[in-house]
């Protein structure tokens, strides 16, 4: 046994914060406002980072653990729900759309009789996209009701026939938000706080309501650029109403490091059954990750692989997720990266913090 084997753990922790504060700090240098991680290392020890400004007006300091905008990690709270009616006996994963929305997915070469819920939260339906239709000067004024952005999706032809392959669509997850209504009588909004906020402790995460624009508690302001070579904008403001269940909610690095290490490790959101439901995925095409029910799983450099989702909404963006031993990374930055290097960056964190 050689001499760095005998270590102690002590030893080993210490490396971490620095390497998971130098990654935020270079993704400040390449362009990034702010970042934000909050780690923990599956033994209870938890620490959390800042880079970079919160305000690029006044220079303030980035308030840690923040909250940000989550955009698609709100498609696994939004799975989460329909999972419980699953489990409820309220909802069937292979039931098709129309069951439970009669009618209202027609359109070219699509046809809600023959798409599957399950379809719907693993992005195998073949129901194209919204988001090109929404501009990110309407995302930040325009309030938009579920159905408008359904509306706009059945403009378009079907990009694949259900079941065909895996292709990421928005639109699976408001139709999935619309079930839950239906199913529940409730709005979803409620229906996630009440089923998944309180019940797990989620003292800074919600789905802000019709017309809240703002970002409740300390957080950093989040920047956007309209065109390429234009400077950044302040997009802290915004309508997240495109987003809905695909992407309207907003919270907190340990929060959603909270969350996923329920979903990996806890029982107290999902039955068994419905757990592994979730962690059954399909290969996304010329990738090295796979998508489960709202649930996405990557390889980590160190070998295994990390379970969690992330989300781009204008001003932020979010990546992390936690491991089957309990290790958990969240990292947030204050625009969405652009270059395709800067991309990597964010990730790169979340492997520097769960391998490090």
């Amino acid at each position: 046994m050689t001499a760095g084997a005998l270590a102690p753990p002590a030893a080993v922790a210490a490396t971490r914060p620095d390497a998971v504060q130098q990654g935020l700090n270079a993704l400040v240098r390449g362009g990034q406002p702010a970042a934000l991680a909050s780690v923990e290392d599956g033994r209870g020890h938890a620490r959390t980072y800042t880079a970079g400004v919160g305000d690029l007006a006044t220079g303030a300091k980035v308030p840690r653990d923040g909250q940000v905008r989550v955009g698609s990690n709100t498609k696994t709270f939004t799975a989460v729900v329909v999972l419980q009616l699953v489990g409820e006996g309220k909802v069937d994963l292979e039931e098709s759309v129309d069951t439970y929305l009669p009618g209202l997915v027609r359109g070219k070469g699509l046809d809600g009789e023959k798409i599957t819920v399950r379809q719907l939260l693993q992005h195998t339906s073949g129901i194209p996209d919204y988001g090109a239709d929404v501009s990110d000067e309407e995302m930040q004024h325009r309030y938009y009701e579920p159905r408008d952005l359904v509306d706009l999706a059945l403009k378009h032809e079907a990009a694949f026939a259900p079941g065909e392959k895996w292709g990421y669509s928005n639109t699976n997850y408001v139709l999935a938000g619309l079930i839950v209504q239906k199913v529940t009588g409730r709005p979803l909004a409620e229906e996630i706080d009440r089923r998944v906020v309180k019940r797990i402790g989620l003292r800074h995460t919600y789905f802000p309501g019709q017309g809240d624009r703002s970002i409740r508690e300390a957080h950093p302001k989040g920047y956007h650029r309209l065109k390429e070579g234009e400077p950044l904008r302040d997009f802290t403001e915004i309508d997240p109403s495109a987003g809905w269940a695909a992407g309207q909610m907003i919270s907190t690095n340990s929060d959603l490091n909270r969350f996923f290490g329920e979903l990996v490790g806890g029982d107290r959101l999902l039955r068994k059954a419905q757990r592994e439901q979730m962690r059954t995925t399909v290969p996304i095409e010329g990738t090295e990750f796979h998508y489960g029910l709202g649930l996405m799983k990557r390889p980590l450099s160190c070998g295994g692989a990390y379970w969690g989702h992330g989300g781009d909404i204008a001003g932020y963006e979010t990546r992390g997720g936690v491991t089957d031993d309990g290790r958990a990374a969240s990292v947030a930055v204050t625009s969405i990266p652009t270059e395709e290097e800067a991309v990597k960056g964010v990730v790169r964190v979340v492997d520097t913090a769960l391998c490090g």
